[in-house]
């Protein structure tokens, strides 16, 4: 439940951050990076 409440927050974050499509790929990639910094911190 807390990772699908975690991935709404990043993707309303995400919409709602950037004014064009390529902000938003900028913004996915940057959400992407940091989710895979949490999941390497835990292993």
């Amino acid at each position: 439940m807390r990772r699908l409440l975690t991935l709404m927050v990043l993707g309303a974050w995400a919409l709602a951050g950037c004014n064009t499509l390529q902000g938003m790929g900028e913004d996915l990639k940057q959400g992407g990076e940091k989710l895979e910094k949490a999941v390497n911190k835990k292993e």
